[in-house]
């Protein structure tokens, strides 16, 4: 308190000599023709600036997103042009009077209304404008007053203690704005990489995927040294720290650290990749719709998601049903009566589901096969090869059955069912 009201009467003290100074009242002349002409100037360039960077609606390459990025910035146009000709006004006025500080003051003010102009017309809605609003503003607001230098190294010199760190007080705020900073810039240059990533339609899905990993790894890894090397905290304990870490993950987190570089292996082979249709040794079956670093995670016919460690894929036996869009081989199974003529079957059969339009013919038509002899029939199966991955229970298979059933009734041909006779001995008559 006792400082503030000291910071008061200092200021008190300043006004009074300014407005008892005639050097001082010059120094305010010049700073209102300073405003007015920069008023004047920006009324009239403004139409010719803003017309000179707009570009036509259709442009979209980078010049056009350029220009439309500049004229973001219109609005700082008079604030600016005001500060120009201050410091222009500041020098004359040195030179005349051998003092200045008037209008270094208003060159301060005139900072203060651009940053004021950038925070409310400039900043997008979200973290930007919060940062401006909050951080941006007040500092130049203490500039603005000429304090800022005084509050900075007190700051500098109150010490904050965390366990056997310490920092100072301005390391300490410094780091939170920086930091903030860093990761929202971080965050933004990951989905900036991502979406670029994704767009390389050359790439195969892994090595997209790797690359996507790889970058963000990258970016926040640069962030947070970057961070330690702001807050002035020494990187070799950094490194004693990741030395720590690997000691903890080679005891404490060797499933985590194994799904890890399981994950990393899956990425670079390639072998199996998001889109494939897979079965592993424990049943779990479905298509690959998302790769981590820890998981793969399945997607079965029924809209389930089962979330499967990236060591199984490389531990255990993995049935790959082939890339979207391959042809796989199935198989139908049916019976007729032994009162059949069946050298006719196969023929018969074939042509039905050869008609129907998913069934290929390549690398090789229905075939239909005599599988043996039951008790009360005779066992037929049709293999045929389609164009994609049976996911779901009946999917090509149910059609399948409708044709064969509906080639034999027309054929004329009973799909027997079983009977027994029954001998009845010893019977009272």
């Amino acid at each position: 308190m006792e400082q503030l009201n000291r910071w008061f009467r200092d200021a008190y003290d300043t006004a009074l000599g300014w407005l008892s100074s005639p050097a001082a009242l010059s120094q305010f002349g010049i700073l209102i023709a300073a405003y007015i002409l920069a008023r004047l100037l920006a009324r009239r360039f403004s139409p010719a600036v803003e017309r000179t960077l707009t570009p036509k609606p259709e442009s979209t390459h980078i010049l056009a997103r350029l220009r439309r990025f500049a004229l973001v910035f219109l609005p700082l146009l008079l604030p600016l042009l005001a500060y120009a000709l201050t410091a222009v006004g500041e020098g004359l006025t040195r030179a005349a009077f051998g003092s200045g500080e008037v209008i270094a003051f208003g060159k301060r003010v005139f900072l203060f209304l651009a940053a004021l102009e950038l925070v409310r017309k400039v900043l997008p809605p979200g973290f930007l404008k919060l940062m401006g609003r909050y951080v941006l503003l007040p500092v130049m607001a203490l500039h603005a007053l000429g304090v800022l230098d005084e509050v900075t190294a007190r700051l500098d010199a109150a010490q904050v203690t965390l366990g056997n760190i310490q920092f100072t007080a301005l390391a300490l705020i410094r780091g939170l704005i920086a930091g903030s900073l860093l990761f929202w810039l971080g965050s933004w240059s990951n989905r900036q990489s991502a979406g670029y990533l994704k767009a390389q339609e050359d790439l195969r899905p892994a090595t997209r995927e790797l690359a996507i990993k790889a970058s963000e790894v990258a970016i926040f890894g640069a962030a947070f040294l970057l961070l330690m090397s702001i807050m002035g905290i020494d990187l070799t304990a950094v490194a004693v720290l990741g030395g720590a870490l690997g000691v903890g993950i080679g005891l404490g987190l060797q499933q985590i650290a194994a799904n890890f570089v399981s994950g990393i292996i899956l990425l670079l082979e390639g072998q199996t990749t998001v889109g494939d249709y897979v079965e592993l040794d424990g049943g779990e079956r479905g298509t690959i719709v998302r790769m981590t670093a820890r998981a793969c995670i399945l997607e079965t016919f029924d809209g389930k998601w089962i979330v499967v460690p990236n060591d199984h894929f490389i531990t255990t036996r993995v049935v790959n049903y082939s890339d979207q869009g391959s042809a796989n081989r199935y198989e139908a199974l049916f019976s007729v009566s032994y009162e059949t003529d069946i050298n006719i079957v196969p023929d018969l059969i074939e042509r039905a589901v050869s008609n129907l339009p998913f069934v290929r013919q390549s690398p090789d038509g229905p075939d239909c096969e005599l599988r043996g002899f039951g008790d009360s029939s005779v066992d037929f199966a049709v293999e045929y090869w389609v164009a994609g991955i049976d996911d779901g229970k009946n999917k090509y298979g149910s059609p399948v059955l409708f044709a064969i059933w509906n080639a034999l009734k027309e054929a004329g041909i009973d799909m027997p069912y079983p009977y027994r006779v029954v001998e009845l001995r010893n019977a009272p008559t």
